[in-house]
């Protein structure tokens, strides 16, 4: 690992690491779901809750920059990307082992704060006053996560500028229609990632100062703005969902294309969805923040541009299922089992996204579970069975032998628990739209008893996802 510069070794390490990240980011929020099963409180103590937000932060980041980009972005970005352009290698292969390197040194640093005073209980966005002041409880833990955020920003922009680099310059074709899908969905992530990493860096950078040099540029009581770190934050935060779940688009497309034995329908209208979501992705940041007070005009554009999405967004489904069309035979594949469950899911997680699109309706529902149900239902969801999917579908080419479609997909077992696992994560997260209409809120560990039944189900869904995950791996 410390010396390999082969695609194929490195993407195979991007693979493992996003495996192993995924497994500890998936115990915090099991933490998280015990905790919430009933009201009061049951595994921290009511004098000390930042353990709880601890364990929220922990696990936005671990799943968010350690699990979904490494996996599908580092991991078959790097795997396939060569192949699909005709090219034996990525241009700079000993820095796509850099990249690889600061992967696990920045985990390491995450993990350091477990043991770090007290946390950092600020959630994965760090909003000051919470991380800039005496709130943050524990100014180290604060500075080991965004030195940490630094190191993974650093690899991510370092993969980048690598993909960008071999796409145009090693012989792509863009008349290469069979691949074009998937190799266009890393070059737009690539690009989206170095346009909107330096903003978060500066953004956290001025945390640093606020912390350690006196520097007032979110304190209000010395005309510093508070609010100023969430345009900072959203104008990365937005675009990266879209970094998180592009590539997946791409791997979906694949893996539909080579299992009905034809091209994606309208990939060209495919590409050029990917690229009006890459842009309009990126103009609309301030959707997350519309109880800050955004006079009327910035939120009607900031509403009518998220809405506007919902069109390119619309037509990759409409070219998915066009593609799907007369091969229902093939729906006993277990890879276009698992297509078919993401198209489902991240349909589920679009509609609610164009619902909190609406102004009115994004300033009740916000904070509160309604919008947690909604990027899990995307990001949870979709790229995390896109991922799935990859892993299932990719293993003979990476391993040598289809380990799981070798050993089970002639039996009914792997489809059983495929079905078990998906219903499992959608009892999870289905009913935490009805705690949204509840108001109840987000991180914070207790709530009135009339909402009880409802969070049973949540947690008994995760606990029923976590049973279904180690039956797999046993």
């Amino acid at each position: 690992m410390l010396s390999a510069a082969n695609h194929k070794t490195l993407g195979l390490y991007y693979i493992l690491l996003s495996i192993v990240f995924g497994t500890s980011g998936s115990l915090f929020s099991f933490l998280m779901r015990i905790e919430l099963a009933t009201s009061g409180f049951r595994i921290i103590s009511s004098e000390n809750q930042n353990f709880y937000n601890f364990s929220i932060t922990l696990h936005g980041l671990l799943m968010i920059f350690y699990t979904v980009m490494p996996g599908l972005y580092g991991g078959f970005g790097n795997y396939f990307l060569p192949f699909y352009i005709g090219t034996n290698e990525v241009a700079f292969p000993r820095v796509n082992c850099l990249s690889l390197l600061l992967l696990p040194l920045s985990a390491i640093i995450v993990f350091v704060t477990v043991i770090a005073e007290f946390g950092a209980g600020t959630g994965w966005t760090f909003y000051p006053p919470l991380s800039t002041s005496l709130m943050a409880l524990s100014p180290v833990s604060i500075d080991q996560m965004i030195a940490a955020l630094a190191i993974v920003g650093f690899s991510s922009l370092l993969s980048s500028l690598n993909f960008i680099t071999t796409t145009w310059f090693l012989g792509f074709c863009m008349n290469d229609k069979a691949n074009a899908v998937f190799v266009y969905a890393i070059l737009f992530t690539a690009v989206m990632l170095i346009c909107t990493l330096p903003i978060l860096t500066a953004g956290l950078v001025m945390i640093v100062l606020d912390l350690h040099l006196n520097t007032h540029f979110y304190d209000p009581f010395f005309n510093g703005d508070p609010v100023l770190y969430q345009h900072l934050f959203w104008f990365f935060g937005h675009p990266e969902v879209y970094i998180i779940i592009l590539p997946g688009f791409g791997v979906i497309s694949q893996i539909l294309a080579t299992s009905v034995s034809k091209q994606i329908f309208g990939s060209n209208s495919m590409i050029l969805a990917m690229g009006c979501i890459s842009i309009l992705g990126a103009l609309v940041w301030a959707h997350h923040m519309m109880t800050v007070g955004l006079e009327v005009d910035t939120r009607a554009y900031f509403s009518a541009a998220t809405t506007m999405i919902a069109i390119p967004t619309g037509t990759k489904i409409f070219n998915w299922l066009s593609t799907y069309m007369g091969n229902y035979v093939y729906a006993t594949n277990i890879e276009v089992m698992y297509v078919l469950f993401f198209i489902l899911l991240f349909t589920l997680g679009g509609t609610t996204g164009v619902i909190l699109g609406n102004t009115a309706l994004d300033i009740a529902l916000h904070d509160t579970y309604y919008v947690v149900a909604h990027f899990h239902f995307v990001l949870s969801l979709g790229a995390i069975i896109s991922l799935i999917a990859a892993i299932i579908f990719y293993q003979e080419y990476i391993i040598g032998y289809g380990f799981l479609t070798l050993k089970l997909n002639n039996s009914i077992l792997i489809r059983v628990w495929s079905i078990v696992f998906i219903c499992s994560i959608l009892l999870t997260f289905l009913p935490m739209h009805l705690l949204g209409f509840n108001v109840m809120p987000r991180r914070i560990p207790d709530y009135p008893d009339y909402i009880t039944y409802i969070n049973n189900m949540c947690s008994l869904g995760s606990l029923s996802t976590l049973i279904t995950i180690l039956l797999l791996l046993l």
